[in-house]
């Protein structure tokens, strides 16, 4: 007697994805590949260029505070002399790691509940969307900012309030699969063979769910980085002496008609990688969006 594999119906998206049509798009969509690049050279200069560089981020002269760009510090220098290249490189690791971070945690809370709030449905399923209704109605940005507020001015209070204020996204993604799904053949077979709504959401719901979730993820990679940044300028962020590009720009506003590299390069360095995640997570969309099959 065969048995009934549960996983059969929804194989991980991975194994059975299409990569000669990712090639294919990649040709069609030459912003994406401009977005990966992007991606791809701002992670190899955070992650290797510390190690290569022999300059201590922290490290303070006070003869050459707020010296220009030169040969010798290629962004110039701070109000307490310490290199500016080396802080945004370093920092870039605290202002990506921060987007991942977010990203993770809010995509997992928010397949979890919305997958299950479809699989259970009834009265949970109208009580949970009705709360994160109530969340989506108020600005991201305003209700991120009471958060941190409220949770205290630092960096991992920061952090945990972004990634709450982008579950409700993940939640309406993963409960829209849900709904598509729920009532197909395996999934009813799978009840009928006793899965409980938790097998479901992780045989079924989260597999058929990843793609939509993996462009959520790569946009708000980028979006993660802006608000920690805004927090950060605010003072509701990371806080001095670590080197987030956020908290640079708003000790830099200080000196900005003087001495404009100070805000300008760790600036610059959230727009490129902003942009970056937003071409990537552009070009996963339409790559993904079955209107785009036939084309």
């Amino acid at each position: 007697m065969s048995t009934l594999n549960p996983s059969a119906p929804a194989q991980g998206w991975l194994r059975s994805f299409d990569w000669g049509r990712l090639a294919y798009q990649m040709r069609r969509n030459p912003m994406m590949v401009v977005g990966l690049s992007m991606v791809g050279f701002i992670l190899l200069a955070v992650i290797v260029g510390p190690w290569l560089l022999s300059i201590d981020p922290n490290q303070i002269n006070l003869r050459q505070r707020l010296a220009a760009p030169s040969a010798q510090h290629w962004f110039g220098t701070d109000e307490v002399g310490r290199d500016i290249f080396a802080r945004i490189l370093h920092g870039g690791r605290i202002s990506i790691g921060v987007g991942v971070f977010v990203v993770l945690v809010s995509a997992t809370l928010g397949t979890a509940i919305g997958g299950l709030s479809g699989v259970i449905g009834g009265r949970t399923d109208t009580v949970v969307m009705r709360l994160m209704d109530i969340v989506l109605a108020v600005p991201s940005l305003v209700l991120t900012m009471a958060l941190a507020a409220a949770l205290g001015p630092s960096l991992w209070n920061a952090m945990l309030a972004i990634a709450l204020v982008r579950v409700p996204a993940y939640v309406r993604l993963a409960r829209g699969q849900t709904l598509t799904i729920r009532e197909s053949g395996y999934v009813k077979a799978a009840r009928t063979f006793g899965a409980t709504p938790w097998q479901i959401l992780r045989w079924h719901v989260v597999r058929n769910a990843m793609p939509p979730i993996s462009v959520q993820a790569s946009l708000d990679l980028g979006s993660a980085i802006l608000m920690a940044a805004a927090l950060s300028f605010i003072g509701l962020g990371a806080q001095p002496p670590a080197a987030e590009w956020g908290a640079m720009i708003a000790v830099g506003r200080n000196h900005v008609l003087e001495q404009w590299w100070y805000s300008a390069f760790p600036g610059f360095a959230i727009l490129f990688t902003a942009v970056g995640f937003n071409l990537v997570g552009d070009g996963l969309r339409d790559m993904l969006d079955p209107k785009q099959k036939g084309r």
